[in-house]
């Protein structure tokens, strides 16, 4: 067996957060690393879903990384394959290919007292430093319905998605109305003879307004940075906007309803099916969804809304709680992803256990980017670090700057690690309870899945603004783990 190969930090995973922190680490040029990657390609969320009409719901010029500028984004809301295409330039031109050991899964992380020794699917690692970048849409959450197992047909996840099952002109099902959903029930439709949605739970819909960028305002954005940056701020602030509806502000979230609302009534002429696809919930409480064709697409005459989940499979029929009977040739289950119950954390042991039983009771996570008994360890995209409203980009960004002051911090030290204390991790947890408590994610009336399904508490997203969040947290603070301060050193990033 080969010795482990050592290392200052390893990164686990290459979607946009650890590329980000790749590309920063890159630039300051200190620091040896690497980059575990489990597939043989980077992108994360980007390279998985491949599934037709995959796009970002954020806009592409706040959907990207704020120190890697793209000017010529072809539309306004990018198309998945230009994301992916994004990130693997970002990769490449930033010189991340030295780092990056693709193909290579975390199989086991453990806390050895003095560093972090990983073991995976192509070698034994030790760093001093590891940072978790799996992301939080990476496991597809696959349900367990009776018979789906015996179906007599192609059966896949959104995020797998068989790009060798001829779906044209077959009976086709899809499991789901969420974002994914949303966007793979208008490109079927039309394409397969008939298709049948299984709706659980009607969302909320708002207008999408996607466009393509024209070739003479891509030219702008390239001759004059600053416009293009410009665009980015007045984005972000009219997403930052939208936290008062979620925080049951009023009028705010009045206006939201009468939005969505006017958009169901404006798309769907049909009273019977305008019934169905009205939530019983407040706006917000689940993902909404922004589409222009998705109402239309339900009202097609070759398109069957089944109001009720998918109950079980009988070979070539898919039978619905309602009763209902639906002949399919192929299922489609867009029935999302492990997000509060994060698979990794059944491989990552630190000092008293593994980190799943660590948050046995849902996640936790001070600044949430540190946990108490995981010595030098920082979560990228973790617990409360999503939003509702606005761009995950932003948000990784400031994590990544956290994680940047941490590193200088151990720089400076004299080779003690950080641990954050129990009592600052449970400080900042009462912290994020109490502001999360009156929003509409708990008091909205749904079941979601940013909420974890053991304590009843928030702990996907960061109940406030995004830039509430970098206020807080974007700056590493070293008084939680008891270490004094070490002044930052610039190092040319966001």
């Amino acid at each position: 067996m080969s010795a482990p190969v050592d290392v200052d930090v390893a990164v686990v995973g290459a979607g946009f957060a650890g590329i980000g922190l790749g590309v920063r680490l890159a630039r300051r040029r200190r620091e040896s690393f690497v980059l575990l990657e489990r597939a043989h390609g980077v992108g994360g969320t980007w390279r998985d879903n491949r599934y037709p009409g995959v796009a970002c719901d954020v806009p592409s010029h706040l959907y990207s990384f704020s120190f890697r500028p793209k000017p010529d984004w072809s539309r306004v809301f990018a198309p998945g394959p230009e994301i992916h295409d994004y990130l693997r330039e970002s990769a490449r031109d930033e010189g991340l290919d030295p780092h990056l050991r693709l193909g290579t899964e975390m199989q086991r992380a453990r806390w050895d007292g003095t560093r972090w020794r990983i073991a995976t699917s192509s070698g034994t690692y030790r760093a001093r430093v590891l940072v978790v970048a799996a992301g939080r849409l990476s496991e597809p959450r696959i349900p367990e319905i009776p018979g789906l197992s015996d179906f007599d047909g192609p059966v896949f996840h959104s995020a797998r998605w068989d790009g060798a099952a001829a779906l044209a002109g077959k009976r086709v099902g899809v499991v789901g109305t969420g974002a994914s959903a949303a966007q793979i029930v208008p490109a079927l439709a039309g394409t397969a003879a008939h298709l049948v949605v299984f709706q659980r739970t009607p969302p909320w819909v708002v207008p999408r307004g996607d466009r393509a960028y024209t070739a003479q305002e891509r030219r702008a954005f390239a001759l004059d940075p600053a416009a293009e940056r410009a665009l980015r701020e007045e984005l972000f602030e009219e997403a930052e906007s939208a936290i008062g509806a979620r925080r049951r502000v009023r009028p705010d979230i009045d206006r939201l309803r009468e939005r969505a609302l006017a958009h169901l009534a404006a798309q769907v002429p049909d009273a019977r099916l305008r019934a169905r696809l009205r939530p019983d919930y407040e706006i917000g409480c689940k993902r909404i969804v922004i589409s222009d064709d998705l109402y239309p697409a339900l009202g097609r005459d070759d398109v069957t809304l089944e109001p009720s989940a998918l109950h079980r499979v009988e070979k070539t029929t898919a039978v619905a709680a309602s009763g209902a009977h639906h002949p399919l040739d192929a299922l489609v289950l867009a029935t999302g992803f492990w997000t509060t119950r994060l698979p990794f954390a059944q491989r990552i042991e630190g000092r008293h256990g593994l980190l799943a039983d660590r948050w046995a009771d849902g996640m936790t996570a001070h600044a949430s980017t540190a946990v108490h008994g995981f010595p030098n360890m920082f979560v990228l995209n973790g617990p409360n670090a999503s939003l509702g409203h606005n761009s995950a980009v932003y948000m990784i960004e400031a994590q990544i700057d956290h994680v940047l002051g941490a590193l200088d911090h151990l720089g400076a030290g004299a080779g003690a690690p950080l641990e954050v204390t129990a009592e600052a991790e449970e400080a900042y947890t009462r912290e994020i309870d109490a502001m999360s408590a009156d929003t509409v994610w708990l008091q909205g009336g749904c079941r979601s899945w940013y909420v974890d399904e053991t304590s009843g508490r928030l702990t996907l997203l960061w109940p406030g603004t995004a830039r509430s969040f970098r206020a807080r947290n974007g700056t590493f603070d070293p008084r939680p783990y008891g270490q004094s301060p070490v002044p930052a050193t610039p190092d040319g990033g966001a």
